[in-house]
């Protein structure tokens, strides 16, 4: 749940596609873990059908899927050691976007995929940096958030928090390219 203000109260669901949950030290960040709905699914399809099932039922106002570097397809994870599952992960994704943009706006659902960037290989020009699973997620998405460590916060010799920087990459309800800095 959200800030403890009545008011303000909405319900949660946190899929965890790392399996990287830590209850103890997300109820210390202030994480109502007793009310959060947590699920750790095997696959990225079952992840992704969860997600669906929660957007469609309408009994949460927030879902967050961490992450999607994470959200391994099926088929990759039965699959051999060297095998080549080249753009399963994106065609998965995509398929699913599809599905979910407008669940989520018929249920006023927040959705929040967590990412990671990557560097690609051999770019001379340009930004090598990049997101993973495909481009439907950034072709879907409302909002794309660029979250950044920039320093650390010292308390002495002891880091007690990070300088973070948040630019704003691309907006359909707001203005885009704004950027802040905090503390965290």
């Amino acid at each position: 749940r959200l800030p403890k203000h009545k008011k303000w109260r909405k319900t949660c669901a946190f899929i965890d596609a790392e399996h990287a949950l830590d209850p103890i030290y997300a109820r210390k960040l202030g994480v109502d873990i007793d009310n959060l709905l947590v699920s750790q699914p095997d696959t990225g399809e079952q992840a992704l059908e969860i997600a669906d099932a929660l957007t469609r039922s309408g009994a949460v106002d927030m879902i967050v899927i961490d992450s999607v570097a994470a959200l391994t397809p099926k088929a990759e994870i039965e699959g051999e050691m060297g095998d080549s599952h080249m753009g399963l992960q994106a065609r998965m994704l995509s398929q699913a976007m599809r599905k979910l943009t407008a669940n989520i706006k018929n249920s006023n659902t927040m959705m929040v995929f967590i990412n990671q960037i990557r560097m690609k290989i051999g770019v001379m020009f340009g930004n090598p940096e990049t997101t993973t699973g495909g481009n439907a997620l950034k072709f879907y998405a409302s909002v794309r958030l660029d979250i950044r460590r920039i320093g650390a916060i010292k308390e002495g010799d002891e880091v007690v928090g990070n300088e973070t920087r948040v630019k704003v990459v691309k907006n359909k309800v707001a203005a885009p390219f704004k950027q802040a800095e905090f503390q965290i």
